[in-house]
This record gives structure tokens, sequence and C-alpha cells, in this order.
């Protein structure tokens, strides 16, 4: 779980305003379960507003919140920022950002990396050839890739060999914002067989897959939802195990808490388990992380079943 969670607060079904998205995220900075939290996920057309809204919470010689007492004042944020401009405008947008968040008097933050989508696996090349070293980008790709007939493999395979990766959107809003198992399973095989790491994003909030309800209103619809357990774990055993699709598959229909097991030496599901070392390296070069609109909801959940 160690950085596992981005923080999409600004996005649905939380969609907070900028102030109260950067509250929580310095709230989840200081708490207990700071070593699972990720970064902080921002259109790269609120970079402006974000900078305004988080200049009192940003580590810093400059800040003067009530979260000074507890924060890390040396280590800057993590923002990962959502391509919704042109890409020759962000980077440039994140060269003045870094730029301006490097003195500790303005608050200190980092870009280190983007998201994108490609509508066809030639934009991924041309995003490839502008995109500096240091920034790592997730490209998403168009929807009916992960759709019954569709086939994401092309997508990845333009992402071999490069410092790149894949993002695969793994709910929403409404249910058909859902994919499959079967489209979540091929896509985990496609970024293994190539080598790509990946982050998944929406529609994780909580470990185990169930039927929750889509949003926060009350009354609202309810629609079975993808857990993050299973999607990791199957991951790390795709990656490490060499499970066959079909083992995957089972492990992303898992419903029992029970079925998935989390030691002080190995993580697995059923019979099929991986060591520490293995998962490490999964979630270091591999399973990356996902995003979340809500950073509470999953740590209560894992405290339910006492897994924190």
């Amino acid at each position: 779980m160690s950085g596992l969670i981005d923080y999409a607060g600004l996005f649905p079904p939380a969609k907070l305003d900028m102030p109260a998205a950067v509250e929580a995220f310095a709230r989840a900075k200081v708490s207990g379960e700071e070593w699972m939290l990720g970064r902080f996920i921002c259109p790269a057309s609120k970079l402006e507003e974000f900078s305004k809204a988080a200049s009192s919470l940003l580590p810093g010689t400059h800040a003067t919140s009530g979260y000074r007492e507890h924060a890390d004042f040396e280590t800057p944020w993590g923002i990962s920022l959502l391509v919704d401009q042109s890409l020759p405008q962000t980077l440039s947008d994140i060269d003045g950002f870094n730029e301006h968040h490097s003195d500790p008097d303005h608050g200190l933050a980092r870009i280190d990396m983007v998201e994108l989508k490609a509508a066809r696996a030639d934009d991924i090349d041309e995003a490839l050839d502008q995109i500096p070293e240091d920034i790592f980008p997730f490209f998403e790709f168009p929807p009916e890739a992960h759709r019954p007939g569709g086939d994401c493999r092309g997508y990845v395979a333009t992402l071999a060999g490069s410092k790149a990766g894949a993002k695969i959107r793994t709910g929403g809003v409404t249910p058909d914002a859902f994919p499959s198992c079967e489209a979540v399973a091929s896509f985990l095989h496609a970024c293994a067989s190539a080598d790509v790491a990946f982050k998944a994003t929406a529609g994780l909030h909580h470990p185990v897959r169930a039927a929750h309800r889509l949003t926060y209103e009350p009354g609202s619809e309810r629609s079975t939802m993808h857990g993050f357990l299973n999607v990791f774990i199957a991951a790390a055993l795709v990656r490490s195990a060499r499970i066959e699709e079909d083992t995957t598959l089972k492990v992303l229909h898992e419903t029992e808490p029970g079925n998935f097991h989390l030691g002080a030496e190995t993580l697995g599901w059923t019979d099929r388990v991986v060591d520490l070392i293995q998962l490490a390296r999964v979630r270091e070069s591999s399973a990356l992380s996902f995003g979340s609109c809500s950073f509470d909801e999953p740590v209560a959940d894992l405290r339910a079943l006492k897994l924190l």
C-alpha cells in the first residue's frame, strides 16, 4: 500500500473545490496513514488555482498553517498533472510551476508525472517525442480499447521500451463506466507481457469487489465496483507468479475478503502467493498507483477488514 493512493479529490464523485481538496490532502499528509498517500492529481488548467489555494499548506519556510507542527517541511508535494490543454502549453506551465515551487518560500511542490489520453497509438509516439525525461507520462487509451471486441495490446505495445506507463479507467459515476473483469485482465496481461508500468483511476474506493453506491448523493444508484486489492494483487500474481488469464479473472471476480492473504512475508489469493521481494519489484516498476477522489474511504475499509 505504500504510496498507492493518488488523491483525486477534485474529480467526481467527490468533486471538491480546490481549497477543500488541498486541505484534505494536507490532512492526509500528516495522518498516521500518510505512507499510503501518493501524489495530488491536478488538471493542467488549474495549476495557478492550486498554487494559490495550497500556498499556506505546502512544505517550506513560508508556511504558517496549523499543520506546521506535524508536517514534513522538507519534502515537496508530488503532483501528477492531468493534461486538459495542449501538450506544449502544459509542458511550458510545468517548467514555470516547478521553478516557482523549488523555492521554499513559495512552498515546495513538484510535477513529475502527467496523465494524458491517446486516441490513437500514433498519438503516444508524438507525445513521447515532446515530453522530457524527467516527467513520467501515463497514457489512457480510448474506451473502445477495453470493450468487448476491443484490444488494448496495440496501445500497450507502443509503450514498450519507453519511460512511460499505461492508465486504465476502472470506474466512474455510472455503471457503464466500469470495464469488465475480462477487460481489466487483458490490460494487466498486456502490460506484463510488454513490461509496461500502469496506474488505475476511478472506481477503486474499496478494497474488495462488491456493490456500492456510485456517488455520495442520497439514494444514488448502486453497482458492482472493482476492488483495489483484487486489481493490484492480480497484477502482482500476473507479474511474479505468471498466472494464466483465467486465474486472473477469478482474482478480479473475488468478493470474499478472506480469500486474500496479507501476511508478514507473503501476499496472495487462495493458494497463489508472492513474497515481499517480488511484491516490492512489482510496486516499484509495474503496478504503481490508483487515483481516488477519497483517501479516507479506502483507509476506513481497510480498518474495517482489520488490515490496518
